[in-house]
Formats: structure tokens, C-alpha cells, sequence
């Protein structure tokens, strides 16, 4: 886990607060989280690279004690899924619930243009407002291509963008959707506004710009685009800094005096 304290500058906690213990290879990539409005931290993370029809689960109260973690299963109604890949939690307000999307593969169902038939993924969703019952994943966002990695931003009211990863081949690159609904459909895919072999945004509003850090996995670092419209983007990279060694992760906004608690607590 990394803090800010101000979005653009970043520093390591320099410890393990989470080990995986669900899922067919047990491995934590991807991991969403965000704060309910009871002060519960809800995580969620892949599990496996593939064999797995759902996803890892923990909750805590102050990011330091977690819950018993669960697999969350929402595929097992498509008998052929390959994988459920970096699930995304978004806390949408207006209904009091969360919306958590994934990426996943069913061979022979969409057109895969240069993919393999194992990796032409399309975004899923289930819908929970306890994280005790979920509904059946069902189809988010059919592009006409393949697309991972995609979260959900609430720009302002009935005006969500989804950011997302072309996962095509060539491509591989982000992009962004449009909506007027959390749950959309999503349409008006934009051209790239990262270079290739770039993936995992996390996207968080700082003030007077929205920043869209994402995983140049390509040059092994992370880099930062900044928008005020989600229309045009330039690059930030050069204004942010992030320590070595980071990968796909998830931004959650919280309060100063839960980060000094944290901090205090990680110190005893």
C-alpha cells in the first residue's frame, strides 16, 4: 500500500497487510477497493489466472485488521469462463449499493479479431449492497473488442466515463467510454491516450484535474495522464512520482485522520 497527500506524490508503507488464501492459485493482482459509507473498507482482487469463476474478498476497519477473506463466486452459471480478471468495486450513491466489474473470457461467444479464443475478454458485472449476496455476473461492456482493466468514474451527476483497456493485439493501450449511467451502456469509445503495452488505471480526482495513473508494463514504470474534461489528456508523468516496483492497483480516497492512525499503528 501506498499513501498521498496529495495525489501526485507517493510513498510506500513498506509492508504486508494482506496474504492471499482464496482462490485456485491463491495470488492477490488487481486489487479495487473503496470505503462504504460506514467506514468499511471493501477489497477485492483476482484470484487466479484462469480456472477461477470469481474473485477474492476482505473487509476492514482500518486497513490494518481484515476480515476471514471469501471467494466470491459469479461465473459458475457460464460453464465455460476461462477467467475472472481484476475485479472493480464502484460505490455508486444514488442506489446504495456497489457495482463490481470484471474482465472475462468465453471462448466462441464474441468475434476476436486477432485474439485467441482464451483471451478475448469482454467486462462483466454484479451488483451487492452487504457483500453477502450478489447477483449473477452478467454482460457490462460488449465493445466489439477485447477489453480488461476497466473502472468506472463518476465525473459528475449522469455523467460516468469508464476507463479501459484495449487488450487487442496490436493495441494494448487505455482508452475511455462514456455513459449516462453508472451501469450504462458505455458507447463513443475514444482513440488511445497511452502508448502501447500500457494497462491497469486507477483514476482519482485532484482538484483541479483528474489523474489516470496506469502500469507502463512495457517500460516497467508507472505513468499518469491528467484530464479536466476526459476528452483531451495530457501527459503527467514527469509531475508524479510513485516508488519502484509497483504494479496494478487502485486508488481510495480517505480521511487525514485515518491515514495518521495507520501510520501510528504500522509504527507500534
Amino acid at each position: 500500500m501506498l499513501y498521498s497527500k496529495d495525489a501526485y506524490h507517493w510513498t510506500d508503507l513498506d509492508t504486508t497487510l494482506l496474504h492471499p488464501a482464496v482462490g485456485e492459485q491463491k495470488v492477490m493482482r488487481d486489487p479495487s477497493m473503496v470505503q462504504g459509507p460506514d467506514g468499511t473498507f471493501h477489497l477485492v482482487w483476482t484470484s487466479s489466472w484462469r480456472g477461477d469463476k470469481g474473485f477474492g474478498y476482505a473487509s476492514s476497519k482500518d486497513l490494518i485488521h481484515w476480515s476471514e477473506q471469501r471467494f466470491i463466486s459469479v461465473m459458475e452459471h457460464e460453464k465455460e469462463t476461462v477467467n475472472v480478471w481484476a475485479p472493480e468495486l464502484f460505490y455508486d450513491a444514488d442506489s446504495a449499493r456497489y457495482i463490481i466489474i470484471w474482465a472475462s473470457t468465453i471462448p466462441n461467444r464474441f468475434p476476436k479479431g486477432q485474439e485467441e479464443e482464451k483471451n478475448n475478454h469482454r467486462m462483466y458485472y454484479t451488483v451487492t449492497n452487504d457483500f453477502k449476496t450478489f447477483t449473477p455476473g452478467r454482460l457490462f461492456l460488449d465493445a466489439g473488442f477485447s477489453v480488461i482493466d476497466a473502472v468506472i468514474v463518476k465525473q459528475q451527476a449522469d455523467k460516468y466515463v469508464l476507463v479501459l483497456k484495449d487488450n487487442t493485439r496490436p493495441n494494448r493501450n487505455i482508452k475511455v467510454a462514456y455513459s449516462n449511467k453508472a451501469l450504462g451502456p458505455y458507447t463513443n469509445v475514444t482513440p488511445p491516450f497511452t502508448g502501447l503495452l500500457t494497462e491497469g488505471p486507477a483514476v482519482v480526482n485532484a482538484g483541479k484535474e483528474w489523474l489516470i495513473y496506469y502500469d507502463a508494463y512495457g517500460k516497467k514504470n508507472f505513468g499518469c495522464a491528467a484530464t479536466k474534461d476526459f476528452v483531451h489528456f495530457e501527459d503527467a508523468s514527469a509531475r508524479v512520482s510513485v516508488p519502484e516496483g509497483h504494479k496494478h492497483g487502485t486508488i481510495c480516497e480517505i480521511k487525514r485522520k485515518t491515514l495518521k492512525r495507520l501510520l501510528r499503528d504500522l509504527q507500534k
